[in-house]
């Protein structure tokens, strides 16, 4: 039995599974729906792109591409046949004809731009897909499990100023729950601790980056972020050896983790476009609710009747404060508690304001709801902590 999925402004029709697994005819993961709201979110902010989709599994995230973005070609490709079926069909539900299925990677791309054909098909090896393509602006590794795979191709084949993203599942290798496999996979070892999905998340950045230098291509994390059960960072890529030079020297340890990278996890300037763009979609005329918004206050409201939209705006707004701050690591109120046997503690959000009113900076963190990402000093903290 088939069924019809709406996800942004996109359908698709997939056969009905009970249970999500990369077993499935043709993979969709409706879980990672906030994953492709943010990459087309971010995309938005940059001019129209040569984008390409190496993993297209349903097809999803490039058919959204071609509803929601300004492009300049989109290139689809992936190993399974029935993919490459399912993804046509649904090409076509979406009123989408002027794609051309390809033989071969993109030897004819240039050609069908010409006959208005910006949308190709491929159904290659996602590695030779690649290497034999003459690159792209935007290229999107996301596969189940993790990149490793797939990253050096694409580390390739991404232009100068492109923006390569990346996003690993296995999460049990990078947080500390495999020790060996980190090592191993990672080049680098973490301690499962409340740090562990960020210190997770700069080791696979750092990991990225070694190959990327290898071939003179400084990337910069731009938007990165750990959710559920994934990591995903976008990278801008920018050609040169004294940038990597300096990438490198942004590589080291903390608390007792790493190497990882120890540099900024977000261009805030980028961050602050997303989400204003974000409310600007969201065109709500009632002030107050947008004032509650900005205030970091709980949104009852449904904007939209969406509740997609209001998970992505709380999720946004929590890193738009978060990326000002350019601090490794942050507090965990609940585990200092415990260690330190503080029975009454106060609030987090009477916490967060004591901490700025001392003169340093804090915000909520996305890794965790008890957290707090500050520039204080940990005495300072403890102490304010205990009053």
């Amino acid at each position: 039995m088939y069924e019809t999925i709406r996800e942004g402004k996109a359908s698709i029709r997939i056969k009905k599974v009970s249970k999500i697994s990369k077993e499935m005819d043709v993979f969709y993961n409706p879980v990672m729906e906030l994953n492709r709201d943010i990459t087309i979110l971010l995309l938005q902010q940059f001019s129209p792109m040569n984008l390409c989709d190496p993993l297209a599994a349903s097809g999803i995230r490039s058919i959204r591409f071609s509803k929601e973005l300004k492009y300049k070609s989109i290139a689809i490709n992936d190993v399974d046949e029935k993919a490459v079926k399912s993804i046509k069909n649904s090409l076509k539900l979406n009123k989408i004809n002027n794609f051309a299925t390809m033989n071969k990677p993109l030897k004819k791309l240039n050609n069908t731009i010409k006959n208005n054909n910006k949308i190709s098909i491929h159904n290659e090896d996602a590695n030779l897909f690649l290497l034999n393509s003459k690159g792209f602006d935007y290229i999107d590794v996301d596969p189940f499990g993790t990149s490793n795979s797939y990253l050096e191709a694409a580390i390739k084949r991404i232009s100068r100023n492109g923006i390569l993203a990346v996003t690993n599942t296995d999460t049990a290798a990078l947080t500390g729950t495999y020790p060996k496999a980190c090592v191993r996979k990672y080049w680098s070892s973490n301690k499962k601790n409340y740090l562990m999905h960020e210190t997770g998340l700069r080791i696979l950045i750092r990991k990225i980056q070694l190959i990327g230098m290898q071939y003179e291509k400084a990337l910069f994390p731009v938007f990165s972020y750990f959710k559920n059960h994934y990591f995903r960072i976008f990278f801008q890529c920018i050609k040169g050896k004294r940038l990597c030079n300096e990438i490198a020297l942004e590589h080291g340890m903390f608390n007792g983790a790493g190497p990882l990278w120890m540099g900024s996890l977000f261009d805030s300037r980028l961050v602050n476009r997303m989400y204003a763009s974000l409310l600007k979609n969201y065109n709500d005329k009632n002030d107050n609710t947008r004032n509650s918004i900005e205030n970091n206050t709980i949104i009852n409201k449904k904007l939209n009747n969406s509740q997609n939209n209001n998970e992505l705006l709380k999720f946004l707004k929590i890193i738009k404060d978060e990326s000002k701050i350019n601090a490794v690591g942050f507090y965990d109120i609940h585990d200092i508690a415990k260690k330190r046997k503080l029975k009454i503690i106060m609030r987090k959000e009477e916490l967060i304001k004591k901490i700025k009113k001392k003169g340093f900076k804090a915000a909520n963190t996305h890794f965790l709801g008890t957290g707090i990402r500050s520039d204080i000093p940990y005495d300072n903290f403890l102490t304010l902590l205990r009053e």
